[in-house]
């Protein structure tokens, strides 16, 4: 059984920083790209990152560029969100998903091109 696992969720104060890590177990996904979304209370989920399965191509959210930095190691199976300098407007449950399809060139950002997904992590900044 696939099973897609973040950790590294919790409360920081505005400026602060946070590590999101994702575990994959059941299969690789090293041949699949790899994002991170998240969804705020009474909001969709929205895409926040992404990468490449060749990596290191990546791509963000406008929203979260510049201070966000998605990447992985698949020799471990894990993808990172490295998030820096948060604003109370990243509070959300953030979720790590894998491309549906395998060994894809572009990168995508729809909900609906991600099949595995996480149980997602909560982070929450304060002002």
């Amino acid at each position: 059984q696939v099973h897609l696992v973040e950790s590294g969720g919790g409360l920081v104060q505005a400026g602060g920083s946070l590590r999101l890590s994702c575990v994959a177990s059941g299969r690789t996904f090293s041949t699949n790209n790899m994002a991170w979304f998240r969804q705020a209370p009474g909001k969709d989920r929205e895409f926040v990152a992404a990468i490449r399965w060749t990596g290191p191509n990546t791509y963000y959210a406008d929203s979260v560029k510049g201070r966000f930095t998605i990447s992985r190691d698949s020799t471990k199976n894990t993808v990172y969100l490295q998030m820096d300098s948060l604003k109370p407007e990243d509070t959300a449950v953030y979720y790590c998903a894998a491309d549906r399809e395998t060994l894809r060139i572009g990168i995508v950002t729809k909900l609906n091109e991600y099949d595995f997904w996480g149980q997602g992590t909560q982070v929450t900044v304060s002002s």
